[in-house]
């Protein structure tokens, strides 16, 4: 279950292989562009120079504050003032629209700008956490991949971002490791 906020802090990619490699996305203008896209949001592209180090700095405290949720840590002023100083820095409106059957609130930027996208960002975060789902959120125990993710297990046991991926690769180190120190 992606989150605006997840697909963010998550631009920081490591390979869950393990072999060292990581990609900064965030830095791609490409990324950027599906980024934006998949969320329907809009700000000029690439991003302008000036704004990538606060989009930088607001993904490590994003990551920093799933770090600390993950480990059963309460919201903190400091994660809401946070949150607060990215979500008051954008001007929207949002309005309520039916499509089909569904009735859903949107979000609409007055400015379409990379700090809208960070206030929408932030909004998203607050959500979780307004939603009660903040002790869902996790890392992957996998040290490589160190994906953020919520947990939607009913009994909140999910380790990794995804079982056939990571959880797999784990699992058969895990066995190899056994197998290894048994024949020794």
């Amino acid at each position: 279950m992606d989150k605006l906020w997840t697909d963010f802090a998550n631009s920081l990619w490591h390979d869950w292989r393990g072999d060292g490699h990581s990609e900064d996305q965030l830095l791609k203008p490409d990324w950027q562009a599906a980024f934006l896209e998949s969320w329907k949001l809009r700000a000029p592209l690439p991003v302008p120079a000036e704004e990538m180090d606060t989009l930088l700095r607001f993904r490590e405290h994003l990551r920093d504050f799933a770090i600390q949720l993950s480990m059963d840590a309460t919201v903190t002023r400091e994660m809401m003032n946070t949150v607060n100083e990215k979500l008051v820095q954008s001007a929207a409106v949002r309005e309520i629209r039916q499509e089909d059957e569904t009735i859903r609130i949107v979000w609409l930027p007055q400015e379409h700008t990379w700090k809208s996208v960070l206030s929408e960002v932030a909004a998203s975060f607050a959500q979780t956490l307004a939603d009660g789902q903040g002790n869902r959120i996790r890392i992957c125990e996998n040290n490589n991949c160190k994906w953020v993710f919520l947990d939607d297990t009913r009994n909140r046991s999910k380790r990794f971002c995804d079982d056939k991926m990571c959880g797999n690769l784990m699992k058969v180190r895990r066995f190899r490791e056994r197998k290894r120190s048994e024949s020794k």
